[in-house]
């Protein structure tokens, strides 16, 4: 349950801050600001319903996933083909992001 969660706060999270890109960065209505508000509202919620016995593991762990589906927003919303440097630091990153939410815990 944890990755369908930290995948949807994360295409949550990026579509928000898109949207806030599209109106300071690419000239696009103010009004893209709300749907951006809901977004980032709704990645912070979702965010909270990690199963991560702590706040920052939860959080430290999403990165990781963050990072990865960053790369999918770049390649098939702006059409951008990541690099194999782009998907190499992502591997790095989900195995980071595995270790941080799996990892044996003493005690």
């Amino acid at each position: 349950m944890t990755l369908p969660l930290y995948l949807l706060a994360a295409l949550a999270e990026i579509a928000g801050c898109f949207a806030v890109w599209a109106w300071w960065r690419q000239d696009q209505s103010a009004l893209w600001l709300i749907p951006g508000l809901a977004c980032l509202m709704a990645f912070a919620w979702i965010l909270s319903l990690s199963p991560a016995d702590a706040a920052g593991r939860a959080f430290a762990a999403y990165g990781g996933v963050y990072i990865a589906t960053s790369l999918a927003w770049l390649w098939l919303v702006e059409g951008q083909r990541p690099d194999s440097w782009d998907l190499t630091g992502a591997a790095l990153c989900l195995c980071g992001a595995g270790l941080i939410l799996w990892g044996p815990r003493a005690g």
